[in-house]
């Protein structure tokens, strides 16, 4: 009787094959979008997602300024940054920042769901979130992605 050898195959950068998404921003929950988002940009939807390799296609969010915050959430939830003075902690509620930056409520949910180390930091910049309607990655060619 032969010994069968069964070897696990790894992705890496020359096997990874990257595709475009783009999603929809409106009317959609931060949270439940933006993890559906965080599992694409890790790979986990593909078949050869490997812990190690960053396997993820890259995604657009459009209409970033149209997201829903459940709950009271638009006034209690306080986003904060620190200057790096002394007493520099700066906080903002959730309702004041989607008037001012409202791509960055999207970009630090995703962020916050990825690894914390250099694999994760890669995987953050497959992410591009732009507040209307419009976006410069045509050329990219990108398939709707409904949730």
């Amino acid at each position: 009787m032969s010994k069968l050898h069964f070897t696990t195959k790894h992705a890496n950068e020359a096997t990874v094959k990257r595709n475009w998404y783009v999603v929809d921003g409106t009317n959609q929950t931060v949270g439940r979008m933006c993890s559906k988002i965080a599992a694409i940009l890790r790979g986990k939807n593909k078949t050869s997602y490997t812990p190690h390799v960053d396997t993820g296609d890259y995604i657009i969010v459009t209409n970033a300024a149209k997201v829903v915050l459940t709950g009271d959430k638009l006034n209690q939830k306080m986003y904060d940054h620190f200057t790096g003075y002394p007493g520099g902690l700066k906080e903002e509620t959730a309702a004041n920042l989607l008037k001012r930056h409202p791509e960055m409520i999207v970009e630090r949910a995703v962020k916050g769901m990825l690894p914390k180390n250099r694999l994760g930091r890669k995987m953050f910049k497959k992410l591009f979130v732009y507040a209307g309607a419009e976006h410069p990655h045509t050329a990219q060619q990108p398939k709707e992605l409904k949730f």
